[in-house]
């Protein structure tokens, strides 16, 4: 296995606030139903929507082609039983990482008080 490439991205978590307060379909128009269920059972905590938002960028910049020929909605952050954030893959980018021969991406989340950030890397076959 090798790595085709990382990606970072942080994000002002004052900034995610004011977009979802300015606009209601925010969460629907970013994030998955799975998601969003994710952020209701942690209160609608604007640091975790921060964090997944974070890491959304974080893998498309792993990826190597940022968001373009798919959705935001196309990569889906949810959590394994312990916490750890999941990248799961859908429609559009599901078939790039295919033709770029994506086994995996690992993702880590972490915030402070004002920033959220993320790191993505983007494990291949060869």
């Amino acid at each position: 296995m090798n790595i085709l490439d990382i990606g970072v991205d942080i994000v002002e978590i004052e900034r995610i606030k004011d977009a979802i307060n300015k606009n209601s379909r925010f969460l629907y128009r970013f994030f998955t139903e799975d998601e969003i269920e994710y952020f209701k059972s942690k209160n609608f905590k604007t640091e975790t929507i921060a964090g997944n938002f974070a890491a959304k960028e974080a893998v498309s910049k792993s990826i190597g082609t940022g968001i373009r020929g798919y959705e935001f909605k196309d990569i889906e952050i949810t959590r394994n039983s312990l916490g750890k954030p999941i990248v799961k893959t859908y429609n559009n980018l599901k078939q790039i990482c295919i033709d770029y021969n994506v086994l995996d991406i690992k993702v880590s989340i972490s915030h402070s008080e004002k920033y959220a950030v993320a790191n993505a890397i983007a494990i291949t076959k060869e």
